[in-house]
């Protein structure tokens, strides 16, 4: 284990900008998992009447009623999505729109293969530097923990050369999209490396299909980072969307924990000032490659590594393709008909439009969507 740094930094929960990437998070099990795993279509998952976040019945009519009049980003109150909601989207995207719907279906199993994916993912960053919890009491509080987290790895990678967890945030196709990178290194060439954890429940790598989705979650996390440090993401864009009211003074809690850090700040617009400033003046580097390392969770042995070829017109169409069904301008889509195998482990099966319609939305159900502008 690599020599604990003196470095601190806040963690994901405690700043609510967790962006939890790792494989097993959603259904990405490879066929072999998914043969094994038939039997769970059997078991009873969410009826057509399944119980909302007030524990009262949703109707999938009721569900799809008012998609006429509001966008999915207006109807699940999102402000901002993470760079892992469009990476589900590759996977499945209806997946991804029930999981926003009725996000209390979450399988035991899987929940346990998360808590220890997430567990591997913290040993990992504890190698580099020290955790500690910062109560927050407003949004501005807990942007301010990203904001004095991205100061803090800045001089970090640039005298160390090696950081892990570092937050992105950029608008794409005019949406706020956030995330965690894993880890940013400086090669023996001096190129700047992002390097992608991912661990598997068997010590066999995944599919190809498996890894396109994670091929497309690092080129994101690029295409972000590379804005900021490009000076392409500004305050005013952030502040539009995340709705923050950078004038409000920072909690208590914050300010000691910025004082520690060496920052003289009072408010959320004076952490703001001085990260686009650091993001621009420190001379950091675009990101020059990227690698995903697979890792068997009981075992901890690397399975293997993938170094990803970055393709931004392809990227670029995707996010475009991805955010349209944000914004309302068509409905969500299932998976092809080669890869129905997906649904066998699917917490959504049950109640699938797209499954249960050979592939198409039921036409009795379908919304009438947002044309573009």
């Amino acid at each position: 284990m690599a020599e604990t740094r003196e470095e601190e930094t806040v963690s994901a929960e405690a700043s609510g900008f967790s962006d939890l990437s790792d494989s097993e998070f959603l259904e990405f099990l490879d066929l072999e998992d998914a043969q094994e795993s038939k039997a769970l279509v059997n078991t009873p998952g969410p009826s057509s009447e399944s119980l909302g976040k007030d524990d009262k019945p949703i109707s999938l009519q009721n569900w799809k009623r008012g998609l006429d009049i509001l966008s999915p980003m207006e109807r699940f109150h999102l402000k901002y999505l993470y760079v892992t909601d469009l990476a589900t989207q590759n996977w499945c995207e209806l997946q991804t729109a029930y999981g926003k719907e009725l996000p209390g279906f979450l399988a035991p199993e899987k929940a346990a293969v998360l808590d220890t994916g997430a567990s591997i993912h913290l040993a990992r960053e504890l190698e580099l530097h020290d955790l500690v919890t910062v109560p927050v009491t407003t949004k501005e509080d807990a942007w301010a923990i990203k904001f004095l987290n991205i100061l803090l790895l800045i001089p970090t990678l640039q005298s160390e050369g090696h950081i892990r967890e570092f937050p992105v945030f950029g608008e794409v196709e005019g949406v706020l999209l956030v995330g965690v990178i894993d880890e940013l290194h400086y090669t023996a060439k001096g190129e700047l490396e992002l390097a992608e954890l991912k661990t598997r429940r068997r010590p066999m790598l995944p599919l190809e299909v498996q890894k396109k989705k994670d091929c497309f979650q690092v080129s994101l996390y690029k295409y972000i980072f590379d804005a900021m440090v490009q000076g392409k993401v500004t305050p005013a864009s952030l502040i539009h969307h995340t709705k923050l009211c950078p004038e409000k003074p920072l909690g208590p809690s914050v300010l000691r924990h910025a004082q520690q850090g060496g920052f003289s700040v009072k408010s959320l617009g004076d952490l703001m000032e001085l990260v686009f400033l650091s993001l621009t003046l420190s001379d950091l580097p675009v990101i020059d490659i990227l690698k995903i390392e697979y890792i068997h969770q009981e075992t901890a042995t690397v399975l293997g590594t993938e170094i990803v070829a970055f393709k931004e017109k392809e990227v670029r169409a995707k996010v475009q393709h991805y955010m349209a069904y944000w914004m309302g301008h068509r409905e969500p889509q299932g998976v092809d008909v080669e890869e129905a195998w997906k649904c066998r482990t699917c917490t959504y099966a049950d109640i699938c439009e797209w499954r249960k319609g050979s592939g198409v939305l039921s036409l009795t159900l379908a919304p009438q969507v947002k044309k573009a502008k």
